[in-house]
């Protein structure tokens, strides 16, 4: 049975999984070089927020078309955590630069 905290948990381990499959130990870390990469082939410049919002927005319209596929929502929930987690770093005393090395706030 599908519920508020089977969701959550499920998106808590597809983080985990993907972290462990695609980025670091510490977690999924790919939003900062694709929001990056995507100014480079665009011109529009996006926050790492922003990333997560559209991967959100993106899981969002996928559930309203076809079937139901619980995916789109644990995904969706998992994007959510992130952006909060951005959030938090962009809009306090400043954007700690995930390339940055020194870990400087600018």
């Amino acid at each position: 049975m599908t519920t508020a905290y089977s969701v959550l948990e499920s998106a808590q381990s597809h983080m985990t999984d993907r972290a462990s499959t695609y980025d670091k130990p510490t977690g999924e870390r790919s939003m900062a070089a694709t929001v990056k990469a995507f100014e480079n082939v665009s011109g529009v410049t996006m926050t790492e927020e922003q990333g997560w919002l559209f991967m959100g927005l993106l899981k969002m319209v996928r559930s309203q078309q076809g079937a139901y596929k619980l995916d789109n929502y644990e995904d969706e929930a998992a994007y959510a955590a992130l952006r909060a987690e951005c959030a938090a770093i962009e809009r306090s005393k400043g954007y700690v630069d995930p390339f940055d090395a020194t870990g400087a706030v600018t």
